[in-house]
């Protein structure tokens, strides 16, 4: 809601002495003269166009002057007065109805940028989106034949340990194994429980006692500790087992 500026000395004076100016005048030169500040309004065109506030302003403060001098004319009296109040109905009347046919453009406009957007703001969710993980399930094997390894070649597993087809050597893997989809992590049994990691592009090595692999989602291992637990990836682990 827009509040109305209070008009200031500068403007109130003007406005009184327009006012005290067309009391005094007769009210057949008076009320000309209000009409044709009408009329410039209506056409704005030109200087009325720059000017609109102004000659606004004189219309509602010359009207009461108009009236003021009306009665004045015809006597004073009582009828004079019922006259001069009919008027002021009438005048006021025409009054309202040409201010709001000069606003008719204003109510048209659309709202402000801000109050546009406040239903979509309103309607936008709260906090970070959220994000859907859909895990890759390990493709395990055994180790009877040779696994496969996505990155050429195979491994192959003995008692002691598994050995990848890039020489790297997992003491204690057993089967069942499995790689991820890329080839850049090779997972294998614990044979005292658990699970071990190898990061093949970090050369590090995760011994997870207790621990399962539930799946592989970007790049990276999910664990639970048991089935139906809310799987998690590795770097949020409290204090995996790493080994250089």
């Amino acid at each position: 809601m827009t509040r109305r500026r209070l008009p200031g000395w500068s403007e109130l004076l003007p406005a009184v002495a327009w006012t005290v100016l067309l009391a005094g005048l007769p009210w057949w030169l008076g009320l000309p003269c209000l009409l044709a500040v009408a009329a410039v309004l209506l056409l704005r065109q030109g200087p009325a166009a720059r000017h609109a506030a102004l000659l606004r302003r004189s219309l509602r403060w010359g009207l009461p002057g108009v009236l003021i001098a009306l009665p004045r004319a015809f006597g004073g009296d009582l009828l004079a007065w019922g006259a001069a109040l009919l008027g002021a109905l009438a005048g006021f009347t025409l009054l309202a109805g040409l201010e709001a046919w000069l606003d008719r453009d204003r109510r048209r406009a659309p709202e402000p940028a801000a109050s546009a957007e406040w239903p979509a703001l309103a309607m936008a969710p709260i906090g970070p989106a959220t994000t859907i993980i859909e895990l890759q399930p390990p493709q395990w094997q055994s180790a009877a034949e040779g696994l496969h390894d996505p990155r050429g070649g195979r491994a192959e597993c003995r008692a002691e340990g598994c050995r990848l087809a890039d020489g790297a050597w997992i003491e204690g893997a057993v089967p069942p194994l499995a790689f991820s989809p890329e080839g850049g992590w090779f997972a294998a049994g614990l044979s005292d429980g658990g699970i071990v990691l190898w990061d093949r592009d970090r050369h590090r090595l995760h011994r997870l006692g207790g621990w399962m692999l539930c799946g592989w989602h970007g790049g990276q291992p999910w664990l639970a500790r048991s089935e139906g637990e809310m799987p998690v990836a590795l770097p949020s682990l409290p204090d995996p087992d790493d080994e250089g």
